[in-house]
């Protein structure tokens, strides 16, 4: 379960404790609070690290690389927990015992849609469906000129699957890319809108 300081003092005042934060502060070196960052706690040693990443800093969902290696569009084990916010006009950064979690900014427009909750042993998270995951991370990438350059970074550079990233929801792609309003993103549209046409003339 997780608490904040406000929620545990109180709980420790309720059952007559004179002093919650002395006793809170026994409590968590008897392993039965344990904090993951300034004010917020943890009751399960054992729980999922990334079942904690939207609560440690928020709102926030699970996206970027570590999405991209959830649903095997990269080939690498990401472990630290990168999730995306919005209007924090700033990159956090926190290490607990269960992990290093960090947040970065992605456009207001676009931080609404395309999230999903998942439950697991009635704890739920919240991570960007794998197309919002790759645009999240192309819009934090520094800026490429031409759809060849774009290709470069996704497969050579990000090492994207090819396979995986083929079977991506072209029109979520197409909706998502105008909303960041950056190059990478352009490009990304103008790539998946030529392939779109080449098959439609294709089946024509």
């Amino acid at each position: 379960m997780f608490l904040d300081t406000f929620e545990i003092c109180d709980s420790l005042q309720n059952q007559n404790y004179t002093s919650p934060n002395n006793k809170l502060s026994s409590l968590k070196k008897k392993g039965v609070y344990y904090q993951v960052r300034h004010g917020r706690y943890e009751t399960e040693r054992d729980v999922p690290p990334y079942l904690l990443a939207c609560s440690v800093y928020g709102p926030s969902y699970l996206s970027f690389e570590y999405a991209l290696s959830v649903y095997g569009l990269i080939p690498e084990k990401v472990s630290v927990y990168t999730s995306a916010t919005t209007r924090k006009n700033r990159t956090k950064k926190f290490t607990n015992i269960y992990g290093t979690y960090t947040y970065q900014d992605v456009p207001q427009a676009v931080y609404p849609h395309e999230t999903v909750v998942k439950v697991v042993n009635g704890r739920g998270y919240l991570i960007a469906t794998p197309e919002k995951a790759l645009c999240d991370t192309l819009y934090k990438q520094k800026p490429v000129s031409s759809v060849k350059a774009l290709k470069q970074l996704l497969f050579e550079n990000l090492r994207i699957d090819e396979t995986e990233f083929a079977g991506l929801n072209r029109e979520t792609l197409l909706f998502l890319c105008p909303l960041y309003r950056k190059k990478n993103l352009n490009f990304l549209y103008k790539m998946i809108s030529a392939t779109e046409r080449r098959r439609h003339d294709e089946r024509n």
